[in-house]
């Protein structure tokens, strides 16, 4: 709906003021001072539980945007708080809002078409610790960097405003605001606006299950929180009294981003966590608004969710013409943890805690072969049967996959990346299972490279009592897995978020750069391969020997009349994840070496004694194939 300016929801409140400050944002800092002077105006109530200023007030605060003036909003005589869909917080969460003219940013990308999924490498990045300055602007300039190695879309941390000057976005309250640490909302819109005319489709990370433990003032405005925990904070009311303006809050920030700041995606925060009892649920409304708007704005807009449940309903396609009894919500693809744990087993050797059920190297086939490990099975972690079998219906590329995120590395106690662990034959090999499989796959920041800095969780929470807690409960939760509090590092400490800071100049450097290279190569043969990005799930074949450590992946692969595999694949991937050499077999003699760790990488015929080496790999492709 289109809201009159400077409207906010208050269904419950008695007298809702606006508050507009007569210092701009930013000037002044401390909670006793952010609202000196603030003259204050009563605003209407509405039968829908909305307050609109009156005519009059409306048109003589026009000009708050460009007097750089803040507002706020005082419900039944408390606050003045931030205004709920504020666009800009200058000056922290808990000062005033400002007003921003969405449509002064001098748009270049008009023939931008977007770009899909399938096709894609995505890669994850976190604004403050990407480059030095940790702003928007700097990360455009690398964006050259990332059509190297074969990136199709950037997909950013939520960069909605948050408490303290370092966070990673997980705990943001200003849903609608880009923070100023990173460049605020102009700065954004500069920076899709390169993205898309180096070719990038951009993904920003939302988070709609909770809200962060400072500056959330929600709940003074109205009913948007439940009783219901999602481990993080309180659950979003989606389904009691008053839940369709909540829902609306959501589905309206969603269009902000499609349609303010042109991005092609959201990736939906831990949609598990979306207690939603409606009859139809959150996610499908979601998927259905999104679905329009793609189609009036001419570009394929993505949503792709993190979810625990191995549940394909998420993916599978929504009731409707042509679509009769498919039950699914309909979103663009979803997170599949299972090739990370699958790969991360193999290539470690931990077992601990989720990782036990995919110990056996035939939890790695499995994974590549099926989608799902747990489709059904026996979860020792959980202590019960969880998740369902992928239909042949969902295309490969539904699934992202990924060997390193920001949970898998920044949860570890130390913030360790594979690097710290694993040779670079090891690395090479978990580049070669992620780019060739047959899943959208997700590079996280500096991976492309080995990068050596470790990414920690960090916060700056300025409320002591609470950073105090963040501290001391980071250290219990790992003391319980015999971590020392010293091995622990400091969340609230500056030099942790310094440490997780990417230092590009060890790129071009030893084995950063052979890497490097290798991602490059095999970025440009997935764009190249068409078997690499084929949607159709049975193409690919996946065997492995347990017992000698080696893997065969084959893509590509033909079938006859009755469902049966004709011949190899088109394209092959044999890597020897333990000690002993892997042979090459007889009928991939005439194929071309594509890639190789500890080959030259020239496009020759294999000879008859070549051999994958330990901790390596050969990608095989069939003559005359691409």
């Amino acid at each position: 709906m289109t809201l009159p300016l400077l409207s906010v929801w208050a269904p419950s409140a008695e007298s809702v003021e606006l508050a507009v400050t007569m210092a701009p944002p930013g000037a002044v800092h401390g909670a006793e001072n952010r609202w000196d002077g603030a003259e204050r105006f009563p605003l209407d109530r509405q039968d829908n539980g909305w307050w609109t200023p009156a005519e009059p007030v409306r048109a003589h605060w026009t000009n708050l945007a460009s007097s750089a003036r803040g507002y706020g909003f005082v419900v039944d005589g408390e606050g003045p708080f931030p205004d709920p869909r504020s666009r800009c917080q200058p000056d922290t969460v808990h000062g005033p809002s400002r007003l921003v003219d969405g449509a002064a940013h001098p748009w270049q990308d008009g023939d931008w078409a977007g770009r899909p999924l399938r096709g894609a490498v995505i890669y994850e990045l976190h604004l403050g610790t990407f480059t030095d300055e940790g702003t928007l602007d700097a990360a455009a300039l690398k964006l050259d960097h990332l059509v190297s190695c074969g990136v199709t879309h950037v997909e950013l941390l939520p960069v909605n405003s948050f408490g303290g000057a370092r966070n990673w976005g997980y705990d943001g309250v200003g849903w609608y605001a880009v923070d100023a640490s990173y460049g605020g909302p102009a700065a954004y819109q500069r920076f899709v606006d390169a993205c898309h005319g180096a070719g990038l489709a951009v993904i920003q990370d939302v988070v709609y299950n909770h809200l962060g433990p400072a500056g959330n003032y929600l709940p003074q405005f109205g009913p948007y929180l439940t009783e219901h925990s999602t481990g993080w904070g309180s659950g979003l009311n989606l389904d009691g009294p008053d839940s369709d303006e909540v829902r609306r809050y959501i589905l309206d920030n969603a269009r902000m981003w499609f349609e303010d700041y042109h991005v092609d995606g959201l990736r939906l925060d831990a949609v598990h966590a979306l207690q939603d009892t409606r009859a139809v649920h959150v996610l499908e409304e979601l998927a259905a608004e999104t679905d329009t708007l793609s189609e009036r704005l001419g570009r394929p807009l993505l949503l792709v969710a993190e979810s625990d449940l191995n549940d394909p309903r998420l993916i599978t396609a929504r009731p409707g013409p042509g679509a009769e009894g498919t039950g699914g919500y309909g979103l663009t693809g979803q997170w599949s943890d299972d090739f990370h744990h699958a790969v991360h087993v193999a290539l470690t050797g931990e077992t601990d805690g989720y990782y036990a059920d995919f110990a056996p190297l035939s939890a790695l086939a499995k994974v590549l072969n099926h989608g799902f490990f747990h489709d059904g099975s026996w979860s020792s972690f959980r202590q019960r049967r969880h998740g369902r079998p992928l239909g042949e219906q969902i295309p490969a590329e539904a699934l992202v996959v990924c060997t390193q995120n920001h949970d898998q590395v920044g949860n570890r106690a130390a913030g360790d990346r594979l690097t710290a662990s694993l040779d670079e034959g090891q690395l090479a090999i978990g580049a070669a299972l992620l780019l060739t499989g047959p899943f959208t796959p997700m590079l996280f920041m500096g991976e492309e490279w080995a990068a050596s800095t470790p990414w920690q969780f960090f916060t700056a929470h300025r409320e002591s009592e609470l950073a105090q807690a963040v501290t001391e409960g980071r250290r219990r939760e790992f003391a319980r897995m015999a971590w020392s509090h010293d091995a622990v590092p400091d969340p609230q400490a500056p030099e942790t978020f310094a440490a997780s800071t990417l230092r590009w100049d060890e790129a071009q450097t030893g084995r950063h750069a052979r890497l490097l290279e290798l991602y490059r190569t095999l970025g440009r043969l997935r764009a190249e391969r068409r078997e690499l990005t084929d949607p159709d799930r049975s193409t690919t074949r996946a065997v492995v020997d347990e017992e000698r450590g080696w893997v065969r992946m084959d893509r590509g692969i033909e079938r006859g009349d009755a469902g049966a595999d004709v011949g190899p694949g088109s394209v092959v991937l044999l890597a020897a994840l333990g000690a002993e050499p892997m042979p090459i077999p007889e009928e991939l003699r005439g194929y071309r070496l594509l890639a190789g760790h500890g080959a030259d990488g020239t496009c020759t015929a294999v000879p008859d004694d070549a051999r994958v080496p330990p901790h390596g790999f050969l990608l095989l492709g069939r003559e005359g194939q691409s």
